[in-house]
């Protein structure tokens, strides 16, 4: 395991077995959770078609920790959106060239795993929605290192994080995240329920990327998901995009970007 230069925390590595990666192990000897093989073998399928001409390069990660249980379900039918909006990004443009997607989540005891960037967003729809939480620590850090580690080989255009928890040093992820920024990847951090720790973190680490902030609320499935789209718009076409569309929640979006606290 690498370790970061100026924070010394663990970098992520990428697995060289098979097409899936680990992309974050404990400190020392503790090996991540295992998971399943038709997991494994899912992630290998969803990796297998890439795009190098892609618009954009978008990362998604969650949170699957067994806090996050009961409303996992409803979280799923959010999340899914994502990715149908990530297919419809790359529609209409006479190159072909749309978003690439990689899904990253973590759970149970050190388990954090990404797939490889695709622009078959439905196949890490279909994924993500065979995803069950395990109960452990949030890895919100090896996220932010595995995010800012795939900048070193092409731009990362956003990430969009969903969770519920923080529980690790703030200030370490705060300098994770300001690197980011530097690089220019945008943090898009949506908060299930009320938490004001992982409330002010969330605000933090986005204020820091100069990206934006969401509280997910329980009668507010329809806005998110809407909000989901525009941050997939973003990715593939940058602020021009926001600024050239009518739709409302990308318009919001734009307002959130654009008058930051």
């Amino acid at each position: 395991m690498a370790k970061d230069n100026k924070s010394g925390a663990e970098i992520p590595q990428r697995s060289t077995a098979e097409g899936a990666s680990d992309v974050a192990r404990s400190s020392g000897n503790d090996l991540a959770s295992p998971s399943s093989a038709s997991e494994i073998a899912a992630f290998i399928k969803s990796a297998k078609t890439t795009n190098t001409a892609a618009a954009g390069r978008l990362v998604f990660a969650m949170d699957a920790t067994m806090s996050r249980q009961p409303s996992w379900d409803r979280a799923m039918t959010l999340q899914a959106s994502m990715f149908d909006a990530v297919d419809e990004a790359g529609k209409g443009r006479a190159d072909g060239a749309g978003l690439s997607v990689q899904l990253v989540y973590f759970r149970g005891f050190g388990e954090c795993r990404a797939s490889r960037f695709v622009v078959n967003a439905k196949a890490l729809r279909d994924l993500m929605t065979g995803i069950e939480c395990r109960g452990g620590q949030t890895q919100i850090g090896k996220v932010l290192s595995h995010v800012n580690k795939e900048n070193g080989k092409a731009k990362v255009d956003a990430l969009v994080f969903i969770g519920d928890a923080m529980e690790e040093d703030v200030d370490r992820l705060c300098d994770k995240a300001g690197q980011l920024g530097l690089k220019g990847t945008r943090c898009f951090f949506f908060q299930e329920g009320g938490d004001p720790v992982t409330e002010r973190a969330f605000r933090e680490m986005a204020r820091l990327t100069r990206g934006a902030y969401f509280r997910l609320g329980p009668n507010s499935s329809r806005e998110l998901a809407d909000l989901l789209a525009a941050v997939a718009s973003y990715a593939r076409g940058g602020l021009k995009a926001l600024h050239s569309s009518a739709r409302r929640a990308d318009r919001l979006l734009l307002e959130r970007l654009e008058n930051r606290s």
